[in-house]
């Protein structure tokens, strides 16, 4: 056997277990990407050609809710090991195979015919999803040495990408009867199904099985009935939310509201985003503390672990703000880049979901190559100061216009597994800034990834790094309903202004804690592996 720690003693060259590992985690990001669009842009395209109405697609984006709850059910996966495969991989074959069976399912019903019905096999594909999220970032903190979660961080989000851009945007030309060919969608969800069987073979048979730190000491049955408890708190913060919420934020922004001109449509707005503000306020605390009455053990140990190190919270703000700046604008790229900036659906199409998607899997390599020289906490900062100034290009093309760039067009071609049949012209302006943002956006999550995994106690691996995950997804989930108010509020140019001051408060943070996170470089303790 040998230990990832010791590996990171040898930094002139890798070895062939080290470059084992390293394509491992590329495999995971890949199975782990896959899912995401089918419960996000290519559901909604799907039911837009069923015919669906757009206040139910609206409400169906609730569906991937799931993701930013996982670390209410990742200590089960933390507590209980599956027989025959390992502590984790016999939940990753078990959650590959469950998201595949999922698929199938999902492929055979109508949304136009079943809506409610199509609607709860999505909200199933999105648990089972964040369910192997859990696992795959769990199994790579544990499996990658400390010199090693740069490069692996990379080469996690080249795979995810590389997933995201069969979903998300090879898909769509599948399906497109002018461009593609002609594949219907429950077609592509189960051409999706047969690789997540794929990815469950080879996770199987490919990965390295840990000798992992021991299973968290806690009695099961008073883990499920923790997770049961904190289940029920959701659902009753969540109801008097509901029930309870818009009128206690409509009472609380009127005095503003008789102060104002604002138009009532948008006033109704505001009113939404208190509310919504308000349940998360209420239903957090009301689930911990159902956690800590129903003793759930495995929870509450991985979170006494994790603030149990010195600046604990301090680390959890720096979680919430290091990509907010970015998530802010990123929030809103299409409607504005498709009704604002009004650029043709495929132009957008092949720019951001393709070019855009491929120029982030080439940042995300940049900057695991850079982390071997630069450390982390010098990476963390000058790929944040990127992420912020790649805003600024979002500002320019608001106040600039189109067509101030010479631009491209991309011709016609047929690849077999993908066509585009007719030539598609690309705006120069357009370009620049897409490249400028996918770039950096690569950067800073490889750094991002490899920051994460270097706070996880390997004990509680999958629970906290849920939980730190979980944080960071608060921009990427939560600022989406602010964003579009306050576009509508103040306009495009100066929101893009905002999202970019927005950067600065994680930046002055970081220099603050550059020597904790600094100390974050070397982790001896980290669990062996077997080659």
């Amino acid at each position: 056997m040998s230990s990832p720690a010791a590996s990171a003693a040898a930094p002139s060259r890798y070895s062939l277990a080290a470059l084992h590992r390293l394509a491992v985690v590329a495999l995971l990001g890949f199975a782990s990407g896959l899912p995401l669009a089918l419960t996000g842009q290519a559901m909604q395209a799907w039911l837009s050609v069923e015919g669906i109405d757009i206040a139910t697609i609206g409400f169906l984006s609730l569906v991937g809710l799931p993701y930013t709850f996982k670390f209410l059910w990742a200590p089960l996966m933390d507590r209980f090991e599956l027989p025959w495969l390992g502590r984790r991989r016999g939940w990753l074959v078990l959650t590959q195979l469950a998201l595949a069976a999922s698929l199938f399912w999902m492929a055979s019903v109508s949304p136009s015919q079943a809506t409610r019905a199509f609607a709860l096999l999505a909200v199933l594909v999105a648990f089972v999803s964040a369910s192997q999220d859990v696992v795959v970032d769990a199994y790579r903190t544990d499996l990658l040495a400390p010199r090693e979660r740069g490069l692996g961080s990379s080469l996690t989000v080249l795979g995810y990408r590389l997933a995201m851009i069969l979903s998300g945007g090879v898909a769509f030309i599948w399906v497109d009867p002018t461009q593609g060919g002609g594949w219907s969608w429950p077609e592509v969800y189960r051409f999706m199904a047969w690789l997540m069987i794929g990815a469950a073979v080879l996770s199987a048979l490919v990965l390295p099985r840990l000798v992992a730190a021991p299973v968290p000491a806690s009695v099961a049955r008073r883990d499920v009935l923790g997770f049961a408890a904190v289940v029920a708190a959701v659902a009753v913060g969540a109801a008097l939310s509901e029930r309870f919420g818009p009128r206690v934020a409509s009472a609380l922004l009127s005095p503003l509201f008789a102060r104002s001109d604002m138009a009532p449509a948008l006033q109704a707005k505001w009113v939404d985003l208190a509310a919504l503000m308000l349940g998360i306020a209420l239903t957090l605390p009301l689930a911990a503390w159902a956690a800590r009455a129903a003793k759930f053990e495995t929870l509450l140990g991985g979170l006494r672990s994790y603030f149990a190190q010195d600046g604990a919270a301090a680390f959890l703000a720096f979680i919430v703000l290091y990509k907010l700046g970015d998530a802010f604008a990123g929030s809103l790229m299409t409607p504005f880049l498709l009704q604002a900036m009004q650029f043709s659906t495929a132009e957008v199409g092949v720019v951001n979901k393709i070019i855009g998607l491929w120029l982030t899997i080439g940042g995300a390599l940049i900057g695991g190559a850079l982390m071997l020289r630069l450390g982390l906490w010098r990476a963390l900062l000058l790929f944040g100061v990127l992420q912020m100034a790649s805003n600024l290009g979002f500002w320019w093309l608001a106040v600039s216009g189109k067509g101030l760039l010479p631009g491209l067009t991309i011709p016609a071609f047929d690849w077999g597994f993908v066509k585009l049949t007719h030539d598609t012209p690309v705006d120069g302006g357009l370009l620049l800034v897409i490249a400028a943002e996918n770039l950096s956006g690569g950067m800073g999550t490889a750094a991002f990834l490899a920051f994460l995994m270097s706070l996880c106690n390997h004990r509680f691996t999958a629970t906290q790094f849920a939980l730190l995950s979980a944080f960071a997804s608060v921009g990427r989930v939560w600022v989406g309903p602010l964003a579009g108010v306050l576009a509508e509020s103040i306009g495009w140019p100066t929101f893009f202004v905002v999202s970019t001051i927005m950067a600065l408060p994680a930046l002055l943070m970081l220099w603050w804690m550059r020597g904790p996170v600094r100390a974050l470089e070397f982790d001896p303790d980290a669990p062996r592996v077997e080659d």
